[in-house]
This record gives C-alpha cells, structure tokens and sequence, in this order.
C-alpha cells in the first residue's frame, strides 16, 4: 500500500476545447486532497478521449479512488461511460460521484452498479475523510462522514449533511495539475484571454428550480478582499488574463460586503462577467455603482424569470417585474449589458404565460435595446431534489403532463441520459409542452436573436449580423414569428452564438 492516498479526479467531457474553462471544482478537491496525500486531474474537455487518458492514469500510479464531477444534463452520459470502463479495467477500485447531480439525485446515482459512493453538497471535506478511510482500509469510519451516502450489505446510507463552510482556499489553486493552465484562457466578448475565476460560493435564495438554493441551502460565503486580490494578481500577471468571467452563484450580494471585492477589482481593471440579482444591484448606491464602473463590469446575467408576480411568488425568486424594468434602465446608464434570462412554458397558464412573456421581452428592449435575452423552458426540480428544510416548508405541486398523468423522473443515471430528460435538465423541454408551443417558443427566439445579435458573437461579421438584423425586422415588428424559414436557412450560413448553449 502507498503510504499516503493518491486520487484520481475526472471531468467528463461536456463542451468544447474552446469552450473549456479551468474545471474549478476538482481544483478545490486537489487542494483539499492534497493536504493527506495526492491527487491527479483528468479534464475531459480538453483530453477528448477521457475514458482512454482515464484508463491510463490508473496505470501510471495506483489510486485509492476515483472521484467524478457530475453536473446532470448532457455531463452524465460521459460520467457513465467513465465509471463503467474504471470498474471493467479496476474492479476493486472505489468510484465517487460529487457535484450537483449526485447532490440532487443522490438515491438515483447509488441505484447504479458503476458508482460506490457519492458525495453530497460540498465535497472537500466530506472527499478528503473518505479517501483518507478507504486508504487506510477503515470501513467504521464511513458513517461519521458528513456529507456522505454509501453502499453497504444492508442498504444504502446517507450521513447527515455536512454544514456549510464559509472557509475558501487558503493558498492559490493548484492549476499547476491542469499542465499549461494558459490553455483555459479563450477569446470572449469581454477580451483575449478570459479566465474563469469563483470568489463567493452558494446563494441566500431559494428559487424552487434552481440546483445552487438545493444545494446550499441559502447559504453564501463571499471571499476576503485579500484573498480575491492574491487569486486576480495571479491570474493577470503569472498567467496573462486580461478579464474574468465569474462563475460566483451570485456575485452581488450585500453593498457594504460588496464594497471591498469591488474597489480590489477596480485596481485590476479586468472587464469582467457575472450572475447578478435585479434587487441587488438596485440596492446599490450611487458611489457603489461608479466603484463598478470602475471595476470595468461588461455584462451581469440577471435571473428575471418571470413577468408574472404570480409565478415569481410561486418560485421563490424574491424579485418583482417592476425592478427587472427597471434594472435594465439602471445598467444602460452605467454602461453594463444586462443579460437577462427568462422561464417560459410553466406547468400552469402554459400558453398564456409564455405569449405574456414575450410581450415583456419586447418591453424590456424598448427600454434598453442592448439588454440580452435567454430564454429558458421552466422545469423546476422535483420536490425530492430540493433543499431538506426547502422541501419541507415550501412543498410544491405534483408536476403532470401533458395527459395529466404525474411526471415520473428518472430512477437511474442512465435514464437521465435519454433525449427528453437530458433536455428537461437543460430547461430546453417539458413533458407539459406541446409541440405547437414548443414551436412557437423556437419561432420566437429565432426572430428575436436575428432581430438582435448578440454582441457575444466575435465569429459572425458585422455585415452578416446587420443584414439578419434587417430581415428579421419586419416579422418582429408585426409580431410574425410563425416559420421564420427563411431566417432559418441564413442562420445556417451565418451561424449566430446561443449563449445559451454555448457560454460566453
């Protein structure tokens, strides 16, 4: 046995090289991990064959685990064909899924042969005391894990949850695992070399769909501000970044908490990306918002969700129309894009809610023609997969079809790989929507990005993106959505950016 524990850490593959950003979660294993014994980082998003540099990293050194990041959606498909070939090459070899899936769906991922254990919520800790048991061949250990759900002879067991942790990385992450971490550093709207950084973890709120409130819990921590001025020193001047997009659940929080974070980013002018709140930054003073401005923030992806205060109230997003309007009154002033996202398609009102939407939409570009829009179909989490105290204060409706019959969610991580699921988890589909409305919903998105390009888009010309301009303003302004063809076929010539899809 190897005096101390050596983990391997995966990445399924789940977006482009380009698109590839520093798979910050394994990062902040590493570091955990590291502080017992070691650890290695395979990134499927730039090692395409992840299953073969996967297999081969077990073969260059003996692993006391294997530990998979998995964020659901299009992430498990791979995450399955990881673990499978890991168990037919090592089968004696412990496999632990963490991240928002098996945090979510914790029964459903332990119902598969290929998975051992699973980590819940946080995993630092809850990864490092289990690897640090199995190392030392301590099974007596395992129900003391907080955070923790396992395989035995008599069932499956889920540990308490282990509290949240306001504790960051007390030293720089270890992005000498990734090889050249300049590889990470893409060509974005916002500069040459954008960098993906997180300062603050988790969210105060407790949206019903949302997977970061299930989570969390509502807990936030924001970083000190000299913690975040070591991390940007690094990231500007030892790798070369010239922006950031944050990855933060939401950055904005708290002015006199903010305050600090901003004047360290204004001394680094380093454009930059957020999630936001429409509340919160219309909390903001006037001198917090010339410190952002100084701060040289571009674009915030604001939640609007909803114009319906109904919905709003029914999701627990703790926001109103009335402050979406006029948060993108306030970021056109001071010369932020906001890009906001919104639901369509709920259980209830389905049509009528969606038609409202689009109405709203086009109020909203009345008032700041540069705001971007996302659209989403809502498909909020099933009540098992909320938050323990959110589930039990908060119970929400039985979701039906569109037979009327209940939604039946998956019971196995392969499940969630067929076509209709994987689309419920990226909000692209539902089973209460039907195929007329489902066209409708891409006729108008269709219309509306052709109407206006995002500015995220650098590969289109600006020819191309003023001439789709033209021809889609004639159906957007008598509100002709319906088979948009031949916008269709220009969009496979130009090929418009989905943000959406694509990230920024």
């Amino acid at each position: 046995m190897n005096p101390q524990p050596h983990t391997l850490l995966v990445n399924p593959t789940i977006t482009s090289r380009h698109s590839a950003r520093f798979p910050l979660s394994l990062l902040h294993l590493a570091l955990s991990l590291d502080r017992v014994g070691s650890s290695r980082i395979v990134d499927g998003n730039l090692d395409r064959d992840v299953v073969d540099a996967t297999l081969r990293a077990l073969d260059e050194r003996a692993c006391t685990a294997v530990g998979i990041s998995v964020m659901g959606g299009p992430h498990v498909a791979p995450a399955i064909a990881i673990s499978r070939a890991v168990r037919a090459h090592r089968p004696e070899l412990p496999i632990v899924w963490g991240g928002y899936f098996p945090t979510l769906y914790t029964d459903t991922v332990l119902a598969a042969p290929y998975v051992d254990y699973a980590i819940r919520g946080q995993g630092e800790d809850s990864l490092r005391e289990l690897v640090d048991a199995l190392h030392a061949g301590d099974a007596s250990r395992l129900p003391t894990i907080s955070g923790l759900s396992w395989k035995h002879e008599g069932g499956i067991s889920h540990n308490p949850a282990r509290a949240f942790s306001r504790n960051g990385p007390p030293t720089l992450l270890p992005y000498d695992k990734l090889g050249d971490p300049r590889r990470y550093l893409a060509r974005t709207y916002l500069g040459r070399r954008t960098v993906a950084h997180q300062a603050a973890v988790g969210c105060r709120f407790h949206c019903t769909f949302c997977g970061v409130a299930a989570m969390f819990g509502g807990a936030t921590a924001l970083p000190p501000a000299a913690r975040l001025d070591r991390d940007l020193t690094y990231l500007k001047h030892e790798l070369g970044a010239d922006s950031v997009q944050y990855f933060d659940h939401n950055f904005f929080d708290r002015e006199q908490d903010m305050i600090p974070l901003l004047e360290v980013m204004a001394r680094h002018e380093l454009p930059w990306w957020c999630f936001a709140r429409a509340d919160a930054l219309l909390n903001l003073s006037e001198s917090s918002w010339k410190l952002v401005r100084r701060s040289r923030l571009r674009m915030a992806y604001i939640g609007a969700e909803s114009p319906s205060p109904t919905m709003l109230k029914e999701i627990r997003k703790g926001t109103r129309p009335d402050q979406t309007m006029a948060v993108a009154e306030a970021c056109r002033r001071h010369g932020v894009i906001p890009e906001f996202s919104f639901m369509v398609a709920p259980p209830e009102n389905t049509e009528e809610e969606t038609e409202h939407t689009f109405e709203f939409i086009r109020a909203l570009k009345r008032v700041n023609p540069q705001s971007e829009i996302v659209i989403y179909i809502y498909t909020p989490l099933p009540d098992s997969s909320r938050h323990e105290k959110d589930r039990l204060r908060h119970p929400t409706a039985t979701l039906r079809d569109l037979h009327g019959e209940p939604v039946v969610f998956p019971s196995t991580p392969d499940e969630w790989t067929q076509k209709h699921w994987v689309d419920y988890a990226c909000h692209a589909d539902a089973p209460w929507l039907s195929e007329k409305l489902r066209q409708r919903i891409d006729d108008f998105v269709t219309v509306l990005r052709c109407r206006y390009p995002t500015v995220q888009d650098l590969r289109s010309p600006p020819w191309a993106k003023r001439t789709l301009a033209a021809a889609a303003s004639w159906r957007y302004r008598l509100r002709r959505y319906d088979r948009p063809w031949e916008l269709t076929l220009a969009n496979r010539l130009v090929r418009l950016r989905l943000p959406q899809a694509e990230g920024l």
